[in-house]
């Protein structure tokens, strides 16, 4: 038996997307929902290969994920780097609703690394970690209370909360309006 026979393909695939997910400091229960490798064998690649690893410094996050789609609407950058972000997913083709979020593929949740990779190459000062982008994608997915609109000042595509009013501001003209106003 040898390990490159594609019958361990998969099985390398998941232990790959797996330490991927660890060095980006994911929780356990978000790296068990992209993989489906159980906790212990999540913890196991942890201490294995990472743990000991003098040259980065990887944290365990502990405790419930974030959940809360407001939190992306706190402020205007983090509005600006959340709508960037959603691009990039939606580049991708993970907002794409035709499959079902419950089910994630390995290369759904490769996808969404590369996604989120690119968003941190594309900030020189990310303010969204790994696990608040796992957040935002099931929020646009599910569309309950975050989506895409134009806002109605300057037409740009921006992440619009659904449930204030459509006179909102988009993230670029929220802090011209106030300085405006000011």
């Amino acid at each position: 038996m040898r390990i490159t026979d594609d019958r361990y393909t998969r099985d390398r695939l998941k232990l790959d997307l797996a330490l991927r997910l660890i060095r980006h400091e994911a929780r356990t229960c978000t790296i068990r929902q992209i993989t489906t490798l159980s906790g212990d064998r999540i913890r196991k690649l942890y201490r294995a290969y990472v743990a000991h690893d003098s040259d980065t410094q990887v944290r365990r996050h502990r405790g419930k994920s974030p959940s809360q789609p407001a939190w992306f609407l706190r402020n205007a950058e983090t509005r600006r780097q959340a709508a960037v972000l959603g691009g990039l997913f939606g580049l991708c083709g993970l907002l794409e609703t035709t499959t079902e979020p419950a089910v994630v593929s390995l290369r759904w949740g490769a996808l969404f690394c590369s996604a989120f990779e690119t968003y941190l190459r594309a900030h020189s000062d990310p303010c969204i970690s790994l696990e608040h982008a796992w957040c935002l994608l099931l929020a646009l997915r599910r569309q309950q209370e975050l989506h895409f609109a134009q806002c109605p000042r300057c037409e740009t595509l921006g992440l619009i909360d659904r449930l204030k009013p459509a006179t909102a501001a988009c993230g670029w003209c929220a802090p011209l309006r106030q300085a405006v106003a000011a």
